[in-house]
């Protein structure tokens, strides 16, 4: 397949403007043509997934960003002129972005349609060819996106791999000219060692334990409110869901019950509930329960917001009902692992120091929450924390402008995409100079070096060594 996309590319050349948007359209079609398919998919994939859901956070999820990467390919595409000084002197130097080639694109299962068409229509704006490996864990789902891709495209321009795990493991080994991969740290760590075989540039989406501070002039049952749904969405099962909870210490209590409060209201019902998303696969319902259960043992308070009459957790719907945390202390795996599942852990704070020391003590998060108002204690959270991006009063915001970028930071990721950023990852920024002036302008670097040649470089460096001095005059340590 890659071959053959590779030899495609080549032999066809950078596409234009209405061949690129032509493929994304085409990619959205796959998609919308066959919504019900899709719903029905991932419903069979998860067991229990509301289909309001699906279509919510799947589907209609997807749509501006698709608009805003088609609207914009043809101004994306354009060179951009650099240099005016050497133009001046009859040197022109454009910068055009150029398709890479064959991306290969890797999908996660927790949202398995949105996170691989979506940076495959940015890899379609760049001008590449594009091969999709889809989760094997949601395998209905990637089953039917292999059959409808071969229906809206030629293989040499959008080819869709299905497997388990030595086919994934395969696909990462591929001499890409970029991989783009979706899920946790772990893999993507075996991802990026495969891909540094091949010398592939690679974009890692990943995870990681995403804080959230309440703030000590936040309202704190709106924030409960607020945070209480955010961590349920998709049953728990995304990588920017909250993970953990900084309430100060005299309102943990009030925090605890306006959670309570608000768990209970939206879910009255679990076990018959077709909006309470079940835990994709067996696998990762024990190891979230046997999170919970360590954490009990050692002494954390866990506290399950089952219906009453409910017997949950239920092995065989894979549900597990709103858990909370309380207590936990750093030799516990859920102080440290990404939870992925209806779980939420509540912490204390004195001092909003104190919650930026704990937060730069760990790998930087995908993302950082802060509820209360803008002022000097979130600017200083802001400042001294690192994540991959920060959402203020409410969940996923930093997501939703299609100019912004949207990535991790180290354990949390690595590259960004969305909108021009995404169409940026997936070009080469090439640099294209020329002269037609008569006389060489780089002559002086060869020798034989006369004394003009002399001249101008003491000239220089005495005319750099006076600017210096007086930039770091007295600044220097011990001066």
């Amino acid at each position: 397949m890659l071959a053959s996309q590779r030899a495609a590319f080549l032999k066809e050349g950078p596409p234009s403007a209405a061949v690129r948007r032509n493929r994304i359209d085409r990619l959205l079609a796959m998609v919308l043509d066959n919504i019900d398919d899709y719903v029905d998919a991932m419903g069979r994939d998860f067991g229990t997934r509301s289909r309001t859901g699906t279509l919510f956070a799947e589907i209609t999820g997807m749509l501006t960003a698709f608009e805003h990467t088609r609207s914009h390919t043809a101004k994306w595409m354009r060179a951009t002129k650099v240099g005016r000084v050497s133009r001046l002197f009859g040197v022109r130097v454009d910068v055009q972005p150029a398709p890479l080639g064959v991306v290969g694109i890797i999908g996660p299962w927790n949202f398995p349609l949105q996170l691989v068409v979506v940076p495959a229509a940015s890899a379609f704006a760049a001008g590449n060819r594009v091969m999709i490996k889809m989760s094997e864990i949601t395998a209905h789902t990637a089953e039917l996106t292999r059959t409808l891709a071969a229906k809206y495209f030629d293989p040499d321009e959008l080819a869709v791999v299905t497997g388990g795990a030595d086919i994934g493991a395969a696909f990462t080994r591929l001499p890409f000219d970029h991989l783009f991969f979706t899920g946790s740290t772990g893999v993507g760590r075996a991802v990026q060692r495969a891909a540094a075989e091949n010398l592939v540039p690679v974009t890692l989406e990943l995870g990681g334990k995403n804080p959230v501070v309440v703030a000590p002039d936040a309202d704190i049952a709106h924030a409960a409110g607020r945070i209480a749904r955010a961590r349920m969405v998709n049953g728990g099962q995304v990588c920017v869901c909250p993970d953990y909870v900084f309430v100060p210490g005299e309102h943990v209590d009030g925090f605890v019950d306006a959670l309570r409060e608000q768990l209970r209201g939206m879910f009255p019902t679990i076990a018959s509930n077709i909006d309470y998303t079940a835990s994709v696969n067996r696998a990762n319902y024990e190891r979230v329960l046997a999170l919970v259960e360590e954490a009990r043992e050692l002494g954390a308070q866990v506290e399950s917001i089952a219906p009453a009459g409910e017997t949950l957790p239920d092995a065989a719907a894979r549900k597990i009902a709103p858990t909370l945390v309380r207590g936990v202390t750093e030799e516990m795996r859920i102080a440290s692992e990404e939870i992925f599942g209806p779980v939420l852990i509540v912490r204390p704070y004195q001092t909003v120091d104190e919650v930026i020391d704990h937060v730069n003590e760990r790998p930087a998060p995908l993302v950082a929450y802060w509820f209360g108002p803008d002022r000097a204690d979130f600017r200083r959270f802001v400042a001294r924390t690192r994540s991959g991006g920060i959402a203020r009063n409410e969940f996923a915001i930093h997501m939703f402008a299609e100019q912004a970028p949207f990535g991790g930071v180290g354990h949390s990721g690595m590259g960004a995409y969305h909108g021009k950023t995404g169409f940026d990852t997936f070009s080469h920024m090439r640099t294209v100079a020329g002269t037609d002036l008569p006389f060489a302008i780089t002559g002086i670097a060869a020798p034989p070096f006369g004394r003009g040649t002399e001249r101008m470089i003491d000239f220089a460096l005495r005319s750099a060594r006076r600017r210096n001095r007086r930039r770091v005059r007295g600044r220097l340590p011990g001066a």
